[in-house]
């Protein structure tokens, strides 16, 4: 018995001395495992160009439907993508995503593929829903090496993407998300409520 306790007394001694493993997050992140399956990223080519090209192939392998595609031709004279089109609105509903990888799998030009974060909580369901603007690699002189003499397009925002306008409850009780072009259904500010910012 005595033996038992200066075996627990030492094991208690050398992990008191040595040092801590707590990772102060989210200023240190653990770093995931190589195949982890976390939030999604659409990637770019090395100059810039979008390699999804609005094939819709990921949202069709999707089995719970939370990718939505919406494709536009595009410009000759100003390409986003390499193709003939790209998608001008990319969302997906992270809540009912279950990160099966299917889209990965799915994607002609490996626009889209599973990436290493896993912070994916919120306190609102609206931003839970990914745009393109979250989900594309970030490459910082896009903008202005592609397009330097026109005015920066306006970018397009899902129904769900929570940009700081105001969220109004309409009639009925049901919520609606402020758009670029209006506040709430009914088109415009509800009644004594000012026009959103």
């Amino acid at each position: 018995m005595i033996k038992e306790l200066v075996k627990g007394m030492a094991f208690t001694l050398k992990n008191m001395l040595s040092k801590p493993i707590t990772m102060q997050w989210p200023e240190e992140q653990k770093p995931a495992p190589p195949r982890h399956r976390g939030r999604h990223i659409l990637h770019r080519y090395d100059n810039g160009m979008e390699k999804c090209i609005g094939c819709e192939l990921c949202s069709g392998a999707c089995p719970v439907g939370c990718i939505y595609v919406g494709p536009a031709e595009n410009d000759p004279a100003h390409p986003v993508s390499p193709g003939e089109r790209y998608a001008v609105r990319y969302e997906i509903n992270l809540m009912r995503c279950i990160y099966c990888g299917y889209c990965a799998e799915a994607c002609p030009t490996e626009a889209i593929t599973l990436g290493p974060r896993y912070d994916l909580a919120d306190y609102r369901r609206e931003r839970l829903v990914a745009t393109k603007e979250d989900l594309l690699e970030a490459w910082p002189s896009f903008d202005q090496s592609l397009r330097p003499n026109l005015p920066r397009p306006r970018r397009p925002h899902g129904r769900g993407a929570d940009r700081g306008r105001a969220c109004h409850r309409a009639a009925g009780g049901t919520l609606a998300f402020a758009t670029p072009g209006e506040c709430w259904r009914g088109g415009g500010p509800p009644p004594g409520a000012s026009a959103p910012r």
